[in-house]
C-alpha cells in the first residue's frame, strides 16, 4: 500500500502523539491540520528515529504521559488508571478485615487487640488461620485471586511505565519478575489454605512476602532514579520508609514466630500486609500522569523501510503535481 493523504493524516492528525525510545523520547504533537507538503516534512524530520512503519502505517503507542486536551502539566485532572492501585489497596485490605470478623465472630481466632484468649477460642489471630475455614475461606481465595490478578496488572503497567524512561532495563525487569512471583504466592495462599496443604500453603507465603519486599526495594530504588514529573524524592523517600518498615515486619515476624510468641506474630503480620497495600496504593501518584491504550492492528509480514515510505511519498506528491 502506498501513503496516502488519509495513511499520512494517521500521523499527523491532531492529539496524535508519536513516540520512539532512543536515548530518551522523541515526541512530535500537531495541533491542527497540515498540508500535504508538511506530511512531507514530518517525515522527513523523523528519519533515523523510526526504523520502519508497516504497510497499514499504525504505530502502537504502550502509554503517553501528556495529559489529555484541557489539562496542564500541573496535574490537576489525573488519569483514571490512578484508581488502579487504590482498588487495589482498598479492595484487599477490605476483604482480609472481612475475613478477620468472620473468623472472630465464628469463635476461629481471637481478636487482635485481646489481652487474654476467650475460652473455646483456640488460635491466634494470624491471616492465613482466619481464612483457614468456611465461610471465611470462601471470602479469603476470593480476595486472595483478585488481589494477586490487580498486582499483576499494576506490575505490568508499571513496567511499561518505566521503559523507555531507564537506559539498562534489568532493574524494571527485575521489578515486573519479582512481582509477578509475589502475585503467583498470593494465589497459592488463597487456593491451598493451611489445614489442607500447608507445605504449598508456606511456600506461598514465602513467595509473596519475600519478592514482596524485594518489589518495593526495586520500585523505590526506580522511583529515585526516573524521577517521574520531578516526583522522585516526594514518592521515593515515602516508599524507602514503607520498604524498611516492611523489611523490619518480615524479620520480627519470623523471629517471633520461631519463637512461639504467636500474638505478637500475628499482630506484626497484619503490620506488614498493610504495609505492603499502603505501599502499593502510592503508583497512584505516577499513575495519574499516564494512560494506556491497546491497539490491535493486521500483522503486516512486509514492511517499508522509512526512507522507501518517504520516497514513494515523494513520487506520490510528483505523480499529483
Amino acid at each position: 500500500m502506498k501513503p496516502t493523504k488519509s495513511n499520512l493524516h494517521l500521523l499527523a492528525s491532531p492529539g496524535i502523539l508519536l513516540q520512539h525510545k532512543e536515548q530518551g523520547a522523541h515526541q512530535c504533537c500537531f495541533s491542527t491540520a497540515a498540508s500535504w507538503s508538511h506530511y512531507k516534512l514530518v517525515w522527513a524530520a523523523l528519519e533515523g528515529q523510526m526504523d520502519y512503519f508497516g504497510q497499514e502505517k499504525k504505530i502502537l503507542i504502550s502509554h503517553i504521559d501528556v495529559p489529555k486536551s484541557g489539562t496542564g502539566m500541573d496535574g490537576k485532572k489525573c488519569s483514571v488508571w490512578m484508581f488502579l492501585p487504590l482498588v487495589f489497596t482498598l479492595f484487599t485490605s477490605a476483604g482480609l478485615w472481612i475475613v478477620y470478623f468472620i473468623a472472630v465472630e465464628d469463635d476461629k481466632i481471637f481478636p487482635l487487640n485481646s489481652a487474654e484468649r476467650k475460652p473455646g477460642v483456640k488460635h491466634a489471630p494470624y491471616i492465613s488461620i482466619a481464612g483457614d475455614e468456611p465461610p471465611a475461606s470462601c471470602v479469603f481465595s476470593q480476595v486472595m485471586n483478585m488481589a494477586a490478578f490487580l498486582a499483576l496488572v499494576v506490575a505490568v503497567l508499571r513496567f511499561i511505565q518505566l521503559k523507555p524512561k531507564v537506559l539498562n532495563p534489568w532493574l524494571n525487569i527485575s521489578g515486573l519478575v519479582a512481582l509477578c512471583l509475589a502475585s503467583f504466592g498470593m494465589t497459592l495462599l488463597g487456593n491451598f489454605q493451611l489445614t489442607n496443604d500447608e507445605e504449598i500453603h508456606n511456600v506461598g507465603t514465602s513467595l509473596t512476602f519475600g519478592f514482596g519486599t524485594l518489589t518495593c526495594w526495586i520500585q523505590a530504588a526506580l522511583t529515585l532514579k526516573v524521577n517521574i514529573k520531578n516526583e522522585g524524592r516526594k514518592v521515593g523517600i515515602p516508599r524507602v520508609i514503607l520498604s524498611a518498615c516492611i523489611t523490619l515486619c518480615v524479620v520480627l515476624y519470623f523471629i517471633l514466630m520461631s519463637q512461639g510468641i504467636h500474638m505478637y506474630a500475628a499482630r506484626v503480620q497484619w503490620g506488614l500486609v498493610m504495609c505492603f497495600l499502603s505501599y502499593f496504593g502510592t503508583f497512584a501518584v505516577e499513575f495519574r500522569h499516564y494512560r494506556y491504550e491497546i491497539v490491535c492492528s493486521e500483522y503486516q509480514e512486509n514492511f517499508l523501510s522509512f526512507s522507501e515510505s518517504l520516497s514513494e511519498a515523494s513520487e506520490y506528491q510528483t505523480d499529483q503535481v
